[in-house]
């Protein structure tokens, strides 16, 4: 009985891969990239970072800053370092979105890309390398880009405009002091449509996490508004109870 308990054990072993190399090596090689999405906030506009496409058939073509991830190189490391070798940036937090694997969406063959995305402030962060033409472009403003960017950056937008709503990250973009005008400016651009005046500012005092700072705007070509200052610590005390803002 022990003798065919071990025949069994054996048999079953048999059935196991002994080599793990020899089986990736027997995997289809399709090419991983990463494809930057950074979103900036500038003259009450929602801007994105593109660079000038270097392919022939995508002459003319803005796109998003990409490049392969190396065999030993982690997503998220890959992401940073094309931030920083692209722009020179590395001060800017990068969340992942998603993946984009559509066999076609590479002229030259299967290329499975990710995509990570950032919002920043514009003036806190200044551009050290403009090669391939990189600058920022107003995104209401694109309607086709080279690859599939077109369909990565609409996505990420989306998310972003979901992001918005869920966590207040829109005052990074906004001077330390702000009306409720520059305020609703940034939604506005963000969310790509017009609120509501009075049902904004009344959504934002209930809150409670803007201080007034008993000042008002000056040198603006409208009536000057009161500033305000967003309640950082306030906010990291009661942020589990943070429902976010529904528009």
């Amino acid at each position: 009985m022990k003798n065919k308990t071990i025949r069994m054990e054996e048999t079953n072993r048999s059935h196991l891969v002994q080599d793990p190399v020899k089986l990736v090596e027997t995997y289809p090689k399709v090419p991983l990239t990463v494809d930057c999405v950074v979103f900036g906030f500038e003259e009450n506009e929602l801007k994105v970072l593109l660079i000038r496409s270097d392919l022939a058939v995508f002459d003319g073509l803005w796109s998003l800053l990409g490049d392969n991830v190396g065999d030993n190189e982690e997503l998220d490391d890959a992401a940073y370092r094309i931030l920083r070798e692209r722009t020179g940036m590395e001060d800017v937090y990068l969340d992942q979105v998603r993946s984009f694997s559509h066999p076609a969406r590479h002229p030259g063959g299967r290329v499975i890309t990710v995509a990570y995305c950032s919002l920043i402030n514009i003036q806190h962060h200044q551009l050290k390398k403009i090669d391939h033409e990189l600058h920022w472009h107003n995104v209401a403003s694109l309607t086709q880009m080279a690859f599939d960017h077109f369909e990565i950056l609409t996505h990420c937008h989306k998310w972003l405009q979901k992001r918005i709503q869920e966590h207040p990250l829109g005052f990074n973009l906004l001077p330390d002091k702000f009306s409720l005008r520059e305020l609703q400016n940034l939604y506005e651009a963000i969310l790509n449509h017009q609120l509501d005046r009075r049902n904004f500012r009344k959504k934002f005092a209930s809150m409670g996490l803007l201080i007034d700072v008993n000042e008002i705007e000056n040198d603006v070509p409208h009536r000057p508004g009161k500033l305000y200052k967003f309640d950082f610590e306030k906010y990291e005390k009661n942020k589990r109870k943070w429902i976010g803002v529904d528009f």
